[in-house]
């Protein structure tokens, strides 16, 4: 079991507003960071002891990155495995590359969760049209086309509603590894964030109601408006993968949570730190940025009881522009990512209300 002591250096692949917050909160605590991002101006550049602008294939680059720090996270699943597996060789790296073979490809996420017997949507890997269409025969309609890789927000995805829909989009989506999923209609999105530490020890923070505009996270809702045995479900589901994965860090797990369906869906898991779980810097003891960061430092992990209800509103895009009229409402708690381009469907912060609960 790796131990760091205070003073000690984490080394963070990415450097986007996951990991500002990650190096914010490895500074609380007294370690150093040192970012790996190709990105010119990111956001952790701005928080972090050192910078290294490299791609993420520059073998000589990363190399010199690993000796030159005492342990490696990530903030964002889409670092390539081989960097990893580089990486490895020369100092501890959490999560492990297994966790990102498993979440960076759809399929293989899902045949990971069905045979630990955890249900998702009906699915089924394709190469061509001609499967897609054999396998909609299958599943039925209205379902999903999607990238098996890389997509996020909404991205690398197509409702096909009908056979004569699957054509457009098909060429849509421009890649000939895809995955095609059974549509679940459902009434709630939830998620949960399990932190796993070193020593096996496992801690979740309570399950999240997401509310999405525009296939982008707009509002996070803890707890969720959920009942307490559906509670206790998703939180041993979150458990059971992190335990699987020997996963050392945060996860967070998405449900489909529906009425009318009496299974219990997996969307999809994200080996990070999760915007859906903004709100624990406020609302709990630790939040899940420290959390990571004692997980992969080897420090006992915190207590993630919630202090009072939260609402976590995303400002996405010229969202940011009203920052000032959320500094002037007390209840408000503002954090800006620096990130000076606004774009619309851009994360450019977030805004974090309490409201007192009984449980």
């Amino acid at each position: 079991m790796l131990k760091l002591a205070p003073g000690s250096v984490i080394g963070m692949l990415g450097g986007g507003q996951l990991g500002r917050m990650l190096a914010m909160a490895a500074a609380q605590l007294g370690y150093h960071t040192h970012v790996y991002c190709p990105d010119d101006r990111n956001p952790a550049e701005q928080v972090t002891d050192r910078i290294s602008r490299k791609e993420y294939d520059d073998e000589e680059a990363l190399i010199a990155f690993a000796r030159s720090v005492d342990v490696v996270t990530y903030e964002f699943e889409n670092i390539p495995v081989a960097t990893v597996e580089l990486m490895r060789k020369y100092v501890p790296v959490f999560p492990s590359a297994r966790v990102l073979q498993v979440s960076q490809d759809r399929l293989y996420e899902k045949q990971f969760l069905n045979d630990i017997g955890i249900g998702t949507a009906p699915y089924a890997g394709v190469a061509t049209e001609s499967e897609a269409r054999a396998a909609l025969r299958d599943i039925g309609y209205p379902a999903v086309l999607k990238t098996r890789r890389f997509g996020y927000d909404g991205k690398g995805q197509a409702m096909v509603r009908r056979a004569e829909d699957l054509a457009e989009a098909w060429a849509s989506l421009k890649s000939d590894a895809v995955i095609v999923e059974g549509f679940i209609s459902f009434d709630m999105e939830i998620s949960v964030l399990a932190a796993r530490g070193q020593d096996g020890e496992i801690k979740c923070f309570d399950p999240a109601e997401n509310i999405h505009k525009n296939h982008v996270l707009d509002l996070s809702i803890a707890p969720a408006r959920i009942e307490p045995e559906l509670r206790q479900q998703a939180v041993g589901i979150a458990s059971q993968i992190v335990a699987e994965l020997n996963y050392v860090g945060v996860l967070a797990v998405e449900f489909f949570v529906s009425a009318t369906d009496p299974l219990f869906r997996v969307n999809e898991i994200a080996p990070r730190v999760h915007n859906s779980g903004h709100w624990s810097i406020e609302a709990c003891p630790t939040s899940q940025f420290e959390q990571h960061i004692r997980a992969v430092c080897g420090l006992p992990l915190g207590d993630t009881t919630l202090y009072a209800r939260a609402e976590m509103k995303n400002l996405i895009g010229d969202e940011i522009r009203d920052m000032e009229l959320y500094l002037k409402d007390p209840d408000a708690n503002v954090h800006h990512y620096g990130k000076m381009q606004v774009r619309p469907g851009r994360k450019m912060g977030h805004v974090t209300r309490l409201f007192p609960h009984s449980r």
